[in-house]
């Protein structure tokens, strides 16, 4: 009997001894498990693929690089997506939209596909980089003369759809001579802020945007990006290329004066 209850008590021990090792193994295993870091990122607002882990200015077109939100540290280098020149057609909505003089029209439907275009981002109100914006474009509407509305179509978006009705962009056009093959957008805001999303120049603040200035041939699917402030003979040349089906380093640098 004596025998008997020793054997029981030394198996009851045992388990004890069993669930309390499980149980701080699993203690350990929790403990050694460390709490995912996160990082800061500044990337530029003009060059999005510009990026840096500490604050600085964009080696391509000077601007401030803007903090990102904070994201967990990549185990692994992330696969980069293709540049916009890839050959890749670029995913634009075919919202409603209204152009200056009100007509009613579907963005990529009527004013993208199949053709080459300059689009910038700009709002009537604007004292700041708008007008100069409005006055690049002008200079080279006025370069490339009767190509502009045949070969190449300017679009100007308002990234201030509640303000910027189709009279006020009409108006605020004609002070640049926007002529033919310049088209003004906006229409109703949740569609423009697809819009705008779409093309990379959502802004929480009007007085936020950038001064980007995006060239397409939607035919070839050939895209990029560059600096709205260029000078004048450096756009042309990217819009040409553009146009052609190629892209060359986009301009960056040498801002137009107003």
């Amino acid at each position: 009997m004596t025998t008997r209850l020793f054997f029981i008590v030394a198996l009851l021990t045992l388990s004890a001894v069993a669930v309390r090792a499980q149980t701080v193994t699993s203690v350990i295993g929790t403990a050694v498990v460390p709490a995912a870091k996160t990082m800061k990122s500044y990337a530029c607002p003009m060059h999005p693929e510009v990026k840096s882990g500490k604050p600085g200015k964009c080696p391509k077109c000077k601007m401030d690089l803007r903090l990102t939100a904070a994201e967990p540290a990549p185990i692994a280098k992330p696969v980069e997506p293709p540049p916009n020149n890839s050959g890749h057609k670029m995913s634009i909505p075919d919202v409603e939209v209204l152009d200056q003089d009100g007509n009613a029209l579907h963005f990529y439907s009527d004013l993208i596909k199949d053709k080459t275009v300059a689009i910038n981002f700009i709002f009537t109100n604007c004292t700041t980089i708008c007008p100069p914006l409005a006055a690049t474009f002008a200079r080279v509407q006025k370069e490339m003369g009767d190509k502009v509305g045949k070969d190449v179509h300017f679009i100007s978006i308002s990234v201030d759809p509640l303000t910027d009705t189709p009279e006020r962009l009409k108006a605020w056009g004609a002070k640049f001579k926007a002529g033919a093959g310049w088209t003004f957008v906006t229409g109703e805001k949740q569609e423009m802020d697809k819009l705008l999303n779409a093309l990379g120049a959502a802004v929480a603040k009007r007085e936020d945007h950038t001064p980007t200035m995006i060239i397409g041939n939607d035919a070839k699917g050939v895209w990029t990006r560059t600096y709205g402030l260029a000078k004048t003979g450096q756009i042309v040349g990217l819009i040409l290329d553009v146009m052609n089906g190629k892209v060359a380093e986009a301009p960056a640098t040498g801002e137009a004066k107003p």
